[in-house]
């Protein structure tokens, strides 16, 4: 996946030009599911899913909820499409002895919270892991894939970058308009600052917030951070609200495969500034094996704000005994 382009987050003559492409790619997400029947399956489904194009959350917001539904005696299956994968599915993810390449980073990072799933086609996954024992599916993305029905949609949104300059794909960074999309959402999952810029009065929000886990070992310590996800930036600014000194920053598009040839050059360069390497957890996962015991990385973990309003949110699908 490339990096998003810098037109996409303010209005501008480029995103002037790509508007009608943006109109007809939001048209055709919007005549699919009108025509598509959503198919219901014997347990209930939550799906968590975003208005942009990567980087909003999507992953600690599953997690936490997979932690959350364990607790709570319930047998959760998360359904991923494998992005970044090269096997098909559907297919039971096993950290053991799946690599990146293999699954996509964040089915990886999922199956440590719950049996992940990985493929194309979600109704297939869903009935495997049905199948396997599961009373609640996690659809991680899918908000826009009208394929399966779900009991309950959270959109995460990033409350730093809010939508952008608010123009559908390739004009911006939208999946789809807002308006139509958060008449389907359930509640919006709002990360961080508030995104003063977009309406959300007719939408429950959760507020939440991703915290590092530990990081101390970085306080006051030179650090050369790199990563490739969706915004590297929030995770430079976790490192430096850590008391990081960030001698150098380095972004590559989200889910890049690192290569030896490169990682040689990023641990010279922080070698010749006696820092610390320091990645993302979802790069971390990426790395060939021989690299993880030289390079550091920083975890982070989702707190929502108030814990009663998410259990009013995801109430109907707890109480739903089948689809």
């Amino acid at each position: 996946m490339l990096q998003a382009p810098e037109f996409w987050a303010k209005p501008g003559l480029a995103s002037d030009l790509l508007a009608p492409l943006g109109w007809a790619y939001g048209a055709a997400g919007a005549a699919r599911r009108a025509v598509t029947s959503p198919t219901r399956v014997s347990v209930p489904t939550i799906c968590v899913g975003n208005l942009t194009a990567g980087g909003a959350g999507k992953t600690p917001v599953v997690l936490s909820l997979a932690a959350l539904l364990r607790e709570r005696g319930r047998m959760p299956h998360i359904l991923s499409r494998g992005y970044g994968g090269s096997l098909k599915g559907p297919l039971p993810v096993d950290a053991a002895r799946h690599s990146a390449r293999e699954v996509g980073d964040e089915p990886l990072l999922l199956a440590a919270a719950a049996p992940t799933w990985i493929g194309a086609d979600r109704i297939a996954s869903a009935r495997a892991a049905i199948a396997a024992g599961a009373d609640l599916l996690l659809l991680d993305d899918g908000f826009q894939n009208p394929a399966l029905h779900y009991h309950i949609a959270l959109v995460v949104i990033d409350g730093g970058y809010g939508i952008g300059n608010g123009r559908v794909m390739p004009a911006g960074p939208l999946r789809e308009p807002v308006a139509p999309a958060l008449k389907r959402a359930s509640a919006v999952v709002l990360i961080g600052a508030k995104a003063s810029t977009l309406e959300l009065r007719d939408v429950p929000v959760l507020a939440a917030r991703l915290v590092p886990q530990g990081g101390s070992e970085f306080n006051g310590r030179p650090v050369f951070a790199f990563a490739g996800i969706g915004r590297p930036a929030k995770f430079f600014a976790s490192l430096r609200e850590l008391g990081a000194e960030l001698v150098w920053t380095r972004d590559f598009p989200d889910h890049h495969p690192y290569g030896e040839s490169e990682l040689v050059t990023l641990e010279a360069a922080a070698q010749a500034k006696n820092a610390a390497l320091v990645t993302t957890e979802k790069d971390w996962v990426r790395l060939p094996p021989r690299w993880r015991d030289k390079i550091r990385m920083l975890k982070v973990a989702l707190r929502w704000d108030d814990a009663a309003a998410l259990d009013r949110v995801l109430a109907p699908a707890l109480e739903a005994s089948h689809g």
